[in-house]
């Protein structure tokens, strides 16, 4: 599976699909299966037809027994023959049209959910800071599904009723052209009357969904702060906020039903069928038709009950679906930050890092970063120091394009970011934050998870061991195989760190981002952890971000960060000496009263942090 460059294209298994629309959007899933759908329109078809000589059938047996064409005896026999093939037929027919309609649509759920979610993977973090996590999964479960129903039973009663409504006209023209004066007047206003009903339900469908995607998000955002909530007791003002979207999802539905019950062409066609009857018996009084060809031609009329009474249901799932097909399109089509090449570069990484006038904000706010220059040589240590806010995060996720800078460039061994390839690229960079993500999956494939499954359960425990996790890890019900918590909340702040440590170790990564990744850590546990980085920091390129000075010290250059600018580059002992912001930046420095020289503060400097 591949991802365009072309926002109105998607490659799904070498098949593009059309997304400047919902419909041709659609479309373009569907005939990717030509097979089940010659099968499901053809078979409708063909079923349509047989079901349609029935009344035609029926009427010549009228006329038989009534002694209009011929003995009785001779016409009842092959007429009963005929219908019982006819029938037959019509059951197998209409066997392949179902399945045909059910495998249709089951394979553009599936590959709708796929496009949705290979884009989802594929765009920046910018866009993902944007959305709501309920909204994108009522997308990506509840308007995926919808297109499952819009296909069946919507499209296919919405076929089988079309066919019907149509088929049967051709019939009764065979009897006599006349009798498609009533039929065709109501032909005519009940596509009239259709048009004007999806007219007014194609809003009322979209806001549905608008609706729904709310009350999802609203519900993600209060089980995912649940804790907070309970702890804050805000659990009436949630409840209140949740019944405020029920509401109105509920009312979207009154809106629809509102609708629906102003539809007219069911009255319609009972002052069709009244017509009908009165037209033709009008024809048979003056011997223009016989009764067989009346009652062949009210079958018929009959028919035509279906697609009248069945629109309203059918057309309203559709509606729906067009809806639910045009915020999936919406979430894929939106520009994706991240362009990646499709000859990017891809090779060993040794680890040197070049910022070249970089700048970077955030949706076209104050800039986050601006024009930083700097040159990280491969295998250095680098402590990047700041006051909260100063941009010391948002630079470490410049370096695996995370996000893209909005001037200047930043290479990586002399290229590029913008020109890598995107997996090359990250493989070989390994980050751990203070705010870990870990899934609620085994301890083993948390570990492994940047490997996938080529990781054996051996490197899975020596990386587990050297970030000082396998003693935590044994102590678990099923060790190793332990299912733990969504984002890790059966742990504690500092065995999460410590699995997300094993994960990084577990990579050999060629640069390592350390992003105030021992916070959690009691102090004797930091001393082994740091023990086992430093084994793993020789011959890599390491960024660090910490409040501890002991780890700032053994940083071959420290990067001083103020308000997104680099103010100043140096040793730990340089910076102490030169840079007053430095300096405060470590208060219990200046409390303590010694000299920049002085080794004392270390202590002291470790309480007060960074801040």
């Amino acid at each position: 599976m591949s991802v365009t460059t072309s926002s109105s294209e998607f490659s799904v298994s070498g098949a593009r699909t059309d997304r400047r629309g919902p419909v041709r959007w659609l479309w373009s899933h569907l005939r990717r299966h030509p097979v089940h759908l010659l099968g499901f329109l053809g078979g409708s078809l063909v079923m349509t037809a047989l079901n349609a000589a029935v009344p035609q059938l029926t009427g010549a047996a009228f006329d038989a027994v009534l002694g209009a064409r011929g003995e009785p005896g001779a016409v009842l026999v092959p007429i009963a023959l005929v219908l019982l093939v006819i029938v037959t037929a019509r059951g197998l027919f209409d066997l392949v049209a179902r399945m045909s309609s059910e495998v249709l649509a089951k394979r553009l759920e599936r590959d709708a959910r796929d496009e949705l979610y290979v884009s989802l993977l594929g765009k920046s973090q910018t866009f993902h800071n944007r959305q709501r996590v309920g909204d994108l999964m009522a997308r990506a479960a509840n308007d995926i599904r919808q297109l499952n129903i819009m296909v069946t039973p919507g499209l296919d009663l919405i076929v089988d009723s079309g066919l019907t409504g149509l088929v049967p006209l051709f019939f009764i023209a065979t009897i006599d052209p006349r009798l498609l004066l009533v039929p065709g007047v109501f032909a005519v206003v009940f596509v009239a009357a259709l048009w004007h009903y999806m007219r007014q339900l194609n809003p009322v469908a979209t806001r549905m969904r608008e609706q729904f995607g709310d009350l999802n998000a609203g519900l993600s955002q209060a089980v995912r702060g649940i804790e907070v909530i309970k702890v804050m007791a805000q659990e009436q003002q949630e409840r209140g906020r949740f019944r405020a979207y029920a509401r109105l999802y509920r009312d979207s539905f009154v809106r629809n039903g509102l609708v629906q019950a102003r539809y007219l062409p069911t009255l319609l066609f009972a002052c069709a069928v009244a017509g009908a009857l009165w037209h033709a018996l009008h024809l048979q009084g003056i011997g223009a038709i016989t009764v067989g060809d009346l009652v062949a031609f009210m079958g018929l009329m009959v028919m035509l009950g279906f697609p009248t009474q069945i629109s309203i249901f059918t057309f309203s799932l559709v509606q729906i679906g067009i809806a639910s097909a045009r915020r999936i399109l919406s979430t894929v089509t939106s520009e994706a930050e991240l362009k990646q090449r499709a000859d990017g570069h891809a090779a060993r990484i040794s680890g040197e890092i070049v910022f070249d006038g970089v700048t970077f904000g955030y949706d076209d706010g104050e800039p986050a970063l601006r024009g930083l220059t700097f040159t990280v040589k491969p295998g250095e240590t680098v402590a990047i120091v700041g006051e909260t806010g100063s941009g010391k995060s948002t630079l470490t996720k410049l370096v695996p394009r995370i996000y893209d800078v909005t001037s200047g460039r930043i290479l990586v061994d002399g290229v590029d970011v913008r020109d890598w390839d995107l997996d090359s690229l990250r493989s070989q960079i390994s980050t751990i934050e203070q705010d870990i993500v870990l899934f609620s999956r085994s301890v083993a494939e948390n570990i492994a998870f940047s490997l996938g499954q080529r990781a054996d359960r051996e490197a899975v425990v020596r990386a587990a061991r050297d970030a000082q996790a396998d003693e935590f890890v044994s102590e678990l019900p099923d060790g190793y195989d332990t299912v733990i918590g969504e984002r890790g909340v059966t742990l504690s702040g500092g065995q999460r760190q410590r699995l997300a440590i094993a994960r990084a170790l577990l990579t050999d990564p060629a640069i390592l981002v350390l992003d105030d990744s021992t916070s959690a850590i009691d102090s004797a546990t930091e001393d082994l952890i740091q023990q086992a980085i430093g084994r793993i920091l020789e011959g890599r390129t390491t960024l660090l971000i910490t409040h501890r000075l002991s780890q700032i010290r053994w940083a071959d250059k420290v990067l001083l960060l103020r308000r997104g600018e680099l103010v100043d580059i140096g040793t730990h002992d340089e910076l102490i000496g030169r840079s007053r912001l430095y300096r405060r930046i470590f208060a219990h420095y200046d409390e303590a009263g010694v000299t920049p020289g002085d080794d004392a503060p270390v202590l002291a400097s470790e309480q007060g942090g960074v801040r």
